[in-house]
């Protein structure tokens, strides 16, 4: 039987940087998010010049800023972080699904990995929980994602 060639990415820095992209707004959720992701970076071999946190007011205002980011070619990948909680009123649906739609098309647009790590959570205590305690951390995944997938393009190239 033949062996069917797999090709994955690596998750080890090689030669890359990476801009962080994170929202002030829900700042207590969002802080542990960044420091997931800046921790994992660092863990799987970048410095910190390799690392690059450009702060957006809120959730609403990412896409444009993960658009910009991407077309200057500064960052092989970029980490969008933002926490996105429910409230009484639809707005929530509105923020939630704008950001998450446009940082998805921005990535898509301009062929650089992105990392989600925007929650979009039905309570304060949800958002904690991805934020570094029971759910795990939420933009140290989106980080890690975002290694494979600049080894894995680079791969496919």
């Amino acid at each position: 039987m033949e062996k069917i060639k797999t090709t994955e990415g690596e998750a080890i820095v090689r030669d890359a940087k990476f801009v962080i992209i994170a929202s002030r707004f829900n700042e207590f959720i969002v802080e542990s998010l960044i420091k997931g992701a800046v921790s994992c970076l660092k863990r799987h071999g970048a410095t910190e010049s390799d690392i690059e946190v450009v702060r957006v007011p809120g959730a609403w205002e990412m896409p444009l800023a993960v658009s910009r980011v991407a077309e200057t070619r500064r960052a092989d990948g970029i980490i969008a972080l933002a926490a996105v909680i429910r409230g009484a009123t639809p707005h929530f649906e509105y923020v939630a699904g704008e950001c998450v739609r446009g940082i998805a098309a921005a990535g898509r647009e301009h062929g650089i990995p992105l990392g989600n790590g925007v929650l979009t959570v039905d309570s304060i205590e949800q958002a904690i929980e991805r934020a570094g305690s029971k759910a795990g951390n939420k933009g140290e995944e989106a980080a890690l994602a975002v290694v494979e997938m600049v080894n894995l393009l680079r791969c496919l190239d």
